[in-house]
């Protein structure tokens, strides 16, 4: 899953030192400054509104079985060797185990590396400050990689659009919009960047022993008067007050399954923000005025907006969930609280959709077979469920063969076929058409494996009634963060109340941005 611990001196002293190496075709590189000049040169950009499809997707010529797999093998027998650096997420984790059909189908040796997003980034920096071109293909997290090095990184249209390379399968178009948006590019909308590739979404996980119960279900309906069933059809009010209730219980002895009615990943760090923007969103408030911050990316993302009364109520509420969590909660990330519910502890929490097949595990599961998931609670503003996509991306300084060989992997990696493979060793597809498979419609209704009962879910918190999207493409993300999640923290621990932990969060992430900006 998402792991972001950075050590922001590395990133600052790297960035400057990129500012003096980019290739000549980018205009200006990102530094850890939003500088008006980088602003003025990068709006003549995006002022021109693209549809993606049109920009990237070329009339495609009808090729013969023998001119397609000529175009897959024309590096073959030249020793053509690439790596592969990512992220140890379940894509990843399922591309290894085929790489060798991609190695028989084109020649192309390729070495895989996985470790967590932190090495993954340091490796990439190092690369880009000596214009090394080692790792081919890079695992380009939206937030810590994309967003502050995007002019180190190659556009794909150069690849979509020659008719020397095999065509998309399907086209571009196959993949989620909202996932193509996210992970392919940062602020021009002409220049596609990544691939979708992965897709971890939050989603609400629940004890069907707890919430199936009809006598636990009949006793909450009598004392509280309504159905406490998990999902977007209670507010996130009525959540703290459901948790509430399963802790009384607890504590009376009438509920033995859980310890607690529910858990966070609440620790002083990147999973806090996480957590946080489930409630801030479905309250109707974001951390910037700007919205292309979270979505296309922008150098200017204004003035943050987490003094305004959603974003202060909804910390108020954030503040009343907590109260009722398992103590735990606030030494938790997104791993903790997968570990916690395994175990047993928690009735329900948000949690990473990728969890399923460790929750169903039953060597490392304890509540496997007693598991489901839905849509987050619901406020104001409705259910937002936190989208954390990741696309792969290839090296501005790799060779030009060595460019065209990582195309060949990601177009094999990210193809419908190899998708729907690794669908049921635990990777989410990003193409369309794997959800409307009549194969793996039919793995659905067997539940074949335990990632598939999440796919409807997910499918619906990918729309944008309930997409939820609020990390920062912006340069200044990572940094940001820090202050939006040790202000919580504060909160948490009762150092601060929600209104001063959001007008902190605000007047300091306007001072890391330069906001408002110097008058000329």
């Amino acid at each position: 899953m998402k792991e972001r611990r950075f050590l922001l001196g590395v990133l600052v002293l790297a960035s400057l030192l990129l500012a003096q190496c980019a290739p000549q075709t980018i205009e200006k590189i990102v530094t850890q400054e939003v500088e008006r000049v980088v602003t003025q040169e990068v709006e003549k950009v995006v002022t021109v509104e693209v549809e993606v499809e049109k920009q990237v997707t070329p009339t495609p010529k009808v090729l013969t079985e023998e001119e397609l797999a000529q175009l897959w093998k024309q590096y073959e027998g030249q020793g053509m060797e690439i790596n592969f650096l990512s992220e140890d997420t379940p894509p990843t984790a399922a591309i290894i185990n085929h790489v060798q059909e991609f190695e028989e189908l084109t020649g192309i040796k390729v070495n895989i590396t996985q470790t967590n997003l932190a090495d993954v980034a340091t490796k990439v920096l190092l690369d880009f400050s000596s214009q090394a071109g080692e790792i081919q293909v890079i695992y380009a997290d939206p937030f810590a990689i994309l967003a502050p090095l995007y002019g180190h990184l190659i556009d794909l249209n150069k690849f979509v659009n020659d008719p020397t390379l095999p065509p998309v399968p399907n086209g571009l178009k196959d993949f989620d919009q909202m996932n193509m948006i996210g992970s392919g590019y940062m602020i021009d909308k002409s220049r596609l960047l990544a691939i979708p590739y992965d897709a971890p979404t939050m989603l609400l996980v629940y004890r069907t022993d707890i919430f199936e119960n009809e006598t636990y279900k009949q006793m909450f309906m009598d004392e509280k008067g309504y159905d406490w069933t998990p999902g977007p059809d209670i507010t996130w009010e009525q959540y703290a007050e459901i948790a509430g209730w399963i802790n009384d219980k607890v504590d009376e002895g009438v509920i033995t399954e859980v310890k607690y009615g529910t858990g966070h990943q609440a620790k002083q760090y990147d999973s806090l923000m996480c957590d946080f923007s489930n409630v801030m969103l479905a309250y109707g408030a974001n951390y910037f005025q700007n919205t292309d911050f979270a979505t296309w990316g922008t150098s200017t993302p204004g003035g943050a907006s987490l003094e305004t009364p959603e974003a202060i109520k909804a910390a108020e509420v954030y503040n009343s969930i907590l109260a009722e969590a398992d103590p735990g909660s606030l030494g938790w990330d997104w791993n903790g609280i997968a570990e916690a519910f395994a175990a047993g502890d928690i009735a329900m929490a948000p949690e990473w959709h990728e969890y399923a097949s460790f929750f169903e595990d039953t060597t490392r599961s304890k509540v496997a077979g007693k598991v489901k998931w839905a849509l987050l609670p619901s406020g104001p503003a409705g259910s937002k469920n936190l989208w954390g996509g990741t696309g792969i991306s290839i090296n501005g300084y790799s060779s030009e063969d060595e460019q065209r060989a990582a195309w060949l992997f990601i177009l094999w990696a990210t193809s419908p076929e190899v998708q729907k493979a690794l669908l049921l060793e635990g990777s989410t597809p990003t193409r369309l058409s794997v959800y409307e498979d009549p194969e793996v419609l039919q793995w659905m209704a067997e539940k074949k494996h335990p990632l598939l009962d999440t796919l409807v879910v997910l499918k619906e918190a990918w729309t944008p009634e309930h997409i939820g999207l609020s990390q920062g493409k912006i340069v200044t993300w990572i940094q940001v963060d820090e202050a939006i999640f040790t202000n919580l923290s504060q909160m948490l621990a009762g150092q601060k109340t929600p209104e001063q932990a959001m007008n902190d969060a605000t007047e300091q992430i306007n001072k890391i941005n330069n906001w408002p900006p110097p008058t000329p």
